[in-house]
């Protein structure tokens, strides 16, 4: 049993998590990256499927770079991953908020102790860094981000041509990388794409000469001319399609199957759920299912008449019918087959709500009106986890941990 999760008994519903799919997807990513290095983006959990089962995996896949967002993140894998990978906080060293809600503490000790790299992403972590580092008399590791259209984080196009004319600003850092982000890599044609990748090159130029990262999931599939030194998968590690519209080149890694608590059998004018927003058509059978948006099962997937969110079961596709409340789904199983082998729409069945014999993660979340990302990091804490293919956790001394 997973400690971080009830026992198959006392939970709802299954969340199986296939580890060697994780580790084969690395293997894929990395051999469409070339030459490049292959990182992994663990932030958020690993996209809510437990960065302590999936950093190791990930380590013994070969993987030495990893990403993530918060210093407590980086902390944290530190912890699980021991002393030899390279870790990156995406948002860099942040200035705590004093009781006067000025600056308070600031957090560039803590990335010294834990040995993590910042990206830095303004002038003021860019000087608090530099300045750390002379005051150390050492070169401090960093990556630094440039804004290339996203405006969102790193460095404006101003602020770095300000930056070439004072190149001494990076004295006490040893600058790894040099990183930005797309916008629209998900869309292959999408003009930005080219344009960001212009405008990096365009920036780098004015720095040192450092190698450089810029391609994510979608962006790995772009081509070469993307992927640089460094390209930081993410998505796409956990099964998410890099590539919309087209095949999936991932494995499936997550499979969430919730049990049947009760059948019932429902006819004309009869409703289900809240609201009375789904009403019988004629002799149905519903089935409800103990999995609801408290569980991450987004309330977008209400069903109409003909449904919209789906699940499967003994091959057939069941849809979502009612609303989908906080602890609750019922599913039309009238198509379901009866036969001499028994009932599979009976009580303690379980029916595949994404994977399997359900739909594929990325077709749940078009279902939802959302993306893949969010029906990942949105995975609840009651499921029941199981891993396969993997290996286990380990505590803050390396040591292996039970799991």
């Amino acid at each position: 049993m997973n400690a971080d999760s009830p026992s198959e008994l006392h939970a709802g519903a299954i969340l199986q998590i296939d580890l060697a799919a994780l580790a084969a997807n690395y293997q894929i990513l990395k051999r469409r990256a070339g030459g490049a290095t292959c990182a992994a983006v663990l932030k958020a959990d690993a996209y809510g499927l437990g960065v302590g089962r999936v950093g190791p995996t990930l380590l013994a896949a070969g993987c030495n770079d990893f990403f993530v967002a918060h210093l407590g993140e980086g902390i944290s894998l530190r912890h699980i991953l021991g002393p030899v990978p390279t870790i990156y906080i995406l948002h860099g060293p942040m200035s705590g908020m004093g009781p006067g809600m000025g600056s308070g503490p600031e957090t560039e000790h803590d990335f010294l102790v834990h040995d993590l790299i910042p990206v830095l992403n303004t002038t003021e972590q860019l000087e608090r860094w530099s300045a750390k580092g002379r005051n150390l008399g050492r070169q401090l590791a960093a990556a630094l981000q440039l804004d290339t259209g996203m405006n969102r984080l790193g460095l404006t196009a101003a602020e770095t041509s300000a930056l070439s004319a004072a190149p001494e600003r990076l004295d006490g850092m040893d600058l790894r990388f040099v990183v930005s982000h797309l916008a629209c890599a998900d869309e292959a044609d999408h003009s930005m794409n080219r344009e960001q990748r212009q405008e990096f090159d365009r920036l780098r130029r004015l720095l040192p000469q450092t190698p450089a990262s810029l391609a994510n999931s979608s962006g790995i599939f772009l081509g070469s001319d993307y992927h640089y030194d460094l390209v930081r998968p993410g998505v796409a590690l956990y099964g998410g399609n890099p590539t919309p519209g087209l095949a999936n080149p991932m494995k499936e890694v997550v499979r969430l199957r919730g049990k049947i608590l009760q059948v019932r059998e429902i006819d004309t004018p009869q409703t289900v759920g809240y609201g009375a927003t789904h009403r019988a058509s004629g002799p149905r059978r519903i089935a409800t299912v103990p999995v609801g948006y408290a569980d991450g099962y987004l309330r977008s997937l209400s069903g109409s008449v003909s449904g919209q969110g789906m699940g499967g079961l003994a091959g057939v596709s069941v849809p979502i019918v009612g609303r989908v409340s906080m602890d609750l789904i019922t599913l039309d199983v009238t198509d379901v087959p009866r036969d001499a082998q028994g009932d599979a729409a009976r009580p303690g069945a379980l029916v595949d709500l994404i994977g399997g014999l359900g739909p594929a993660l990325d077709d749940v979340a078009a279902q939802a009106g959302t993306i893949g990302y969010e029906i990942l990091t949105s995975l609840g804490r009651r499921y029941h986890r199981q891993y396969h293919g993997g290996i286990g956790t380990k505590n803050s001394n390396g040591e292996a941990a039970n799991g």
